[in-house]
């Protein structure tokens, strides 16, 4: 059986997902020159983004498609670092979504959208 160690994003401008990603606490390792970089997060996986012409150069004919089919979650370390990342990242001048709130699930939590319209959850529990 295979095991899922990476997530992988089309991106239309490399630099401005780099930034965004950056301010949530990623690092990436590889030359965006390239057209492709990844973090790894500490349990191991990846999240991985390549530029459009990356992603032509094996599939031709593709085309960018805006949905809302994927997000990502982000566990911040208490409820404050819920507001504080919520906070930090919007006055870089990237989307709030929802400002953060205490979710009847029991969890601070706030959405953000990433420069390609992924929506990015943050999150951490109350108690």
């Amino acid at each position: 059986m295979a095991g899922l160690n990476a997530i992988g994003i089309a991106v239309a401008d490399l630099g401005r997902s780099m930034q965004f990603y950056g301010l949530l606490g990623l690092e990436f390792s590889d030359d965006p020159a390239e057209g492709h970089v990844e973090a790894t997060m500490p349990n191991g996986t990846r999240l991985m983004f390549d530029t459009e012409d990356v992603i032509r150069s094996f599939l031709p004919n593709w085309t960018r498609t805006d949905g809302n089919q994927v997000s990502l979650a982000f566990e911040c370390g208490s409820p404050a670092g819920v507001d504080e990342m919520y906070a930090r990242v919007v006055a870089a001048g990237f989307e709030g979504e929802k400002e953060p709130w205490d979710a009847f699930w029991g969890q601070r939590y706030a959405l953000l959208g990433d420069p390609d319209g992924v929506r990015v959850n943050l999150y951490a529990r109350l108690s």
